[in-house]
């Protein structure tokens, strides 16, 4: 799916969500010089994958937090991680660097990516600012109705503090 699709699709699902349009970013320090309403709901996405290649997991957390990977494998079970590679983006979720988001699962045919979503977007307002497969914008809905939606396509999410 790409932008337009994504749209169409949160309409058809009836889940309600707000759109900022604004200039491509790709990472968090570009992003913090554009006005967005929700700063503070904003998500960083990490897309990483174990040693064997095997298995896929995009960590999903708050913009301003940092991820140990070491900390996270130990606390997540996992094997050794590392970031994947930007032919696996593209292969995988049809995305390039830089629009790295929790909607390029819905492009994940074969449902090998494992969405680990951290915790702190299910308080408060319950809001998460994601790309919409195109970072030149950013789509804001529910974290609850974002689960909903990835685990209804099939892959796995996890909710755990990051």
């Amino acid at each position: 799916m790409n932008k337009q699709q994504i749209y169409e699709y949160l309409r058809q699902e009836n889940v309600w969500h707000e759109i900022t349009e604004h200039e491509a970013v790709y990472n968090m320090a570009e992003l913090s010089n554009i006005e967005i309403p929700y700063p503070e709901c904003d998500a960083k996405n990490l897309f990483v994958r174990d040693d064997k290649k095997r298995n896929y997991y995009l960590i999903t957390v708050k913009g301003d937090k940092r991820v140990d990977l070491k900390e996270f494998r130990k606390n997540n079970n996992t094997k050794a991680l590392s970031f994947a590679s930007a032919d696996d983006l593209m292969d995988i979720m049809g995305l390039i660097p830089g629009a790295v988001t929790p909607l390029g699962l819905l492009n994940d045919s074969e449902c090998k990516v494992t969405l680990f979503l951290d915790n702190d977007f299910m308080n408060d307002s319950d809001l998460i600012g994601v790309h919409p497969n195109d970072n030149t914008a950013t789509v804001w809905l529910k974290a609850k109705d974002l689960v909903k939606l990835i685990r209804k396509h099939g892959n796995t999410v996890n909710i755990v503090q990051i």
